[in-house]
């Protein structure tokens, strides 16, 4: 077992419950509260549909509920599905720093391994930062869109920490398990390049899913190659940064990285949260009739061009526009709101928002790159054609961490999502619970009351 193996195998089996804060126990609550509100949002897509209807065709005898549901499924597929779902509309939590992604994707795997255990709350939540700690751990020390990957390749191990943990996979398994993540799950970064997808928001459910299926593995006694990181050929090897070091994790004095977590306002990529919350805020000072000119100043990481990009400039497809910051600001000064109804086909088609999008121009400023991940830093400056200028400027969007979301708005985000698929009676239930998640005995009681 290698250094790697071993530091992330030992923090996973000696992690207690009683080493989170007050402060972590709460931000897992209010993450998962987050996060479920997104799935159900998610339920409805055809990229929802087609996960579920994979997994309603598993049995398990170790079944796990596939949320939305009355049917249970292998607690890998149950996996896939929940995550599916919650990453569709591209709501749920992001980190960066300046590695990263959402790893909120990994939470289905501590849910479907804890309903086929009959685990409790305090399981759940543990498993969750343990998840966290490792995803942004390790998203700290490489940032794995640079050598061509993508986010999975760490939301993987992540996964797999969290689904072990559930399971009480002692050390020699737990790093078997981990070992079994990293050799075969190396995701591209094409899914996140050019025309996007429906792979855009499956991609990190399909690393959860591996995550799920390689602590089975290795339950079962499956062992995997001996230095998955360090060894020749190793992952550190392949990404030449060999010589990792990933310090001391959350415990003690050290913060849990859940902390540092950016929840979101929109449905729509990170990127594009401060964008979206300018132009909301310019939306009524004028109208989009009266507009000569769009110019958009942003970090380098968030620049796109007709160029560089064309593709984010002229949208088709759902999982293109929710990443593009001419098509979003161009909809939110017109209709002076961002909702999972700004993405239906012919909305995204309207040339309507292409006249507006033809009179943007979205630059690099140099400073804000300079202190971004730090700040997400975006101006907009819009010059009417009599003359009139309007500015607007952020440097942390509603829901980053430095301007984060209450807990009323985290509650009132989750209710707009679900309002039409459960009951008021339902939706509160289910709050409560998931509120008071250390107080649950059995996590099947939570996920039986997300059944639409």
């Amino acid at each position: 077992m290698d250094q790697t193996t071993e530091l992330l195998s030992s923090y996973a089996c000696d992690l207690r419950f009683q080493d989170l804060s007050p402060q972590v126990i709460h931000q897992v609550e209010r993450t998962l509260v987050d996060t479920l509100g997104c799935a159900i949002g998610g339920f409805s897509s055809e990229p929802g549909r087609i996960a579920r209807t994979l997994a309603s065709s598993v049995t398990s005898t170790a079944p796990s509920r596939v949320l939305g549901t009355r049917e249970t499924s292998a607690p890998d597929m149950a996996s896939f599905a929940n995550s599916v779902m919650l990453r569709y509309l591209d709501c749920n939590d992001s980190y960066f720093s300046p590695g990263g992604g959402h790893p909120s994707d990994m939470i289905p795997a501590a849910l479907a391994m804890a309903g086929a255990r009959r685990r409790d709350g305090r399981a759940v939540i543990t498993a969750i930062a343990l998840a966290y700690e490792v995803f942004c751990r390790l998203s700290d020390q490489v940032v794995a869109s640079d050598f061509g990957w993508d986010q999975g390749i760490f939301g993987v191990i992540g996964a797999t920490c969290a689904a072990g943990k559930v399971m009480g996979l002692n050390k020699t398994q737990m790093g078997q398990a981990i070992s079994l993540s990293v050799a075969p799950n190396l995701p591209l970064g094409v899914t996140r390049t050019g025309e996007l997808s429906m792979w855009k928001g499956c991609a990190t459910a399909s690393a959860t899913r591996a995550g799920v299926f390689s602590a089975l593995l290795a339950e079962q006694g499956m062992t995997g190659p001996d230095e998955p990181f360090e060894g020749r050929r190793g992952l550190w090897e392949q990404a030449d940064c060999r010589g990792v070091s990933l310090g001391a994790f959350g415990g003690g004095d050290e913060p849990f990285r859940i902390l540092d977590t950016t929840f979101k306002s929109y449905p729509s990529q990170i990127h594009t949260q401060g964008p979206i919350g300018l132009a909301l805020e310019l939306s009524p000072q004028i109208s989009t009739g009266d507009i000569d000119t769009i110019l958009i100043q942003a970090y380098k990481a968030s620049v796109s061009t007709p160029d560089t990009e064309p593709e984010k400039w002229n949208p088709k497809t759902r999982e293109t526009a929710d990443h593009s910051i001419p098509y979003l600001v161009a909809v939110a000064l017109q209709d002076g709101a961002i909702s999972p109804d700004t993405f239906t086909a012919q909305r995204i088609q309207d040339p309507e928002l292409r006249t507006i999008i033809n009179k943007m121009n979205i630059q690099e400023d140099m400073e804000f790159t300079r202190k971004y991940p730090g700040e997400h830093n975006c101006r907009i400056e819009i010059t009417g054609k009599t003359g009139q200028r309007l500015a607007a400027h952020t440097a942390f969007p509603k829901g980053n961490r430095f301007n984060p979301l209450s807990d009323s708005e985290v509650e009132a985000k989750f209710r707009s999502l679900a309002k039409d698929l459960l009951s008021p009676q339902q939706t509160d239930r289910l709050l409560d619970r998931l509120w008071h998640l250390e107080e649950v005995e059995d996590i099947r009681e939570v996920l039986r009351l997300t059944r639409i």
